[in-house]
């Protein structure tokens, strides 16, 4: 006979805080693949996009699209628009529905990863936000901006953990007793900052993370994972 469940209140209890867990999980891995999504439209009709402008009420948690920006020519100018919304002769113009609904898709939940790449314009004295459009290959950006610091680096340790996930230490190569020559991080805040929200990213996308991390040597938790940083130029 099947045993009596003696705390079924204790078994649901459990149960539910499972499905939510799970549920928080999708739902972070759907907003970052929205987030992809978007971001694939907007750079194959205009391959200089690097962020989207909005405009944001708090209050209601609603995105009210303005247009889409480039990079900085130089330190001292401003993001340029390369298109806003209202120029209809623009080949974004058709998507400017598809991106605002993506766009209040990606932000919708507080926990939401995409959040990360979102700040506000402190260049413009109206309600103007930025969402950084991700880059089209996480590891290879990622490695980019790591060997700016350790050109030696051939895999980062990320702490899975810790705020979503953080780079921990770096490898570069390896010791006379064959183990990985671990160090640790030496790049300024912004770099941090941009590092983790990528690496973030990545970890809210299961399938990905499998493919493109490992287990850490030596970690029984299942915390330290390893990601090999492929070749850049």
């Amino acid at each position: 006979m099947t045993p009596a469940i003696s705390d079924p209140l204790g078994v649901l209890a459990r149960q539910r805080e499972h499905l939510d867990a799970v549920r928080r999980r999708i739902q972070k891995a759907y907003c970052v693949t929205v987030l992809d999504h978007i971001t694939a439209q907007i750079r194959a009709a205009c391959p200089e996009a690097a962020y989207v402008g909005f405009a944001y009420d708090g209050q209601a948690r609603d995105v009210g699209l303005l247009g889409v920006l480039g990079e900085q020519t130089s330190p001292l100018s401003g993001l340029p628009w390369l298109w806003e919304r209202g120029d209809e002769e623009h080949r974004l113009a058709e998507l400017a529905a598809e991106i605002e609904a993506d766009v209040q898709t990606a932000l919708e939940p507080y926990d939401s990863p995409a959040w990360a790449t979102v700040r506000r314009n402190s260049a413009s004295e109206g309600n103007l936000w930025l969402v950084e459009l991700p880059p089209p290959d996480r590891p290879t950006r990622i490695a980019e901006l790591v060997r700016e610091h350790h050109p030696e680096a051939t895999a980062a340790v990320i702490d899975s953990h810790r705020a979503g996930g953080q780079i921990i230490e770096v490898v570069e190569g390896i010791t006379d007793d064959g183990a990985d020559n671990l160090v640790c991080p030496r790049w300024p805040r912004k770099s941090d900052e941009t590092l983790n929200q990528m690496v973030a990213q990545l970890l809210a996308l299961p399938a990905r993370a499998q493919r493109q991390l490992v287990p850490a040597d030596h970690d029984s938790g299942g915390r330290r994972l390893l990601l090999p940083l492929p070749p850049t130029s």
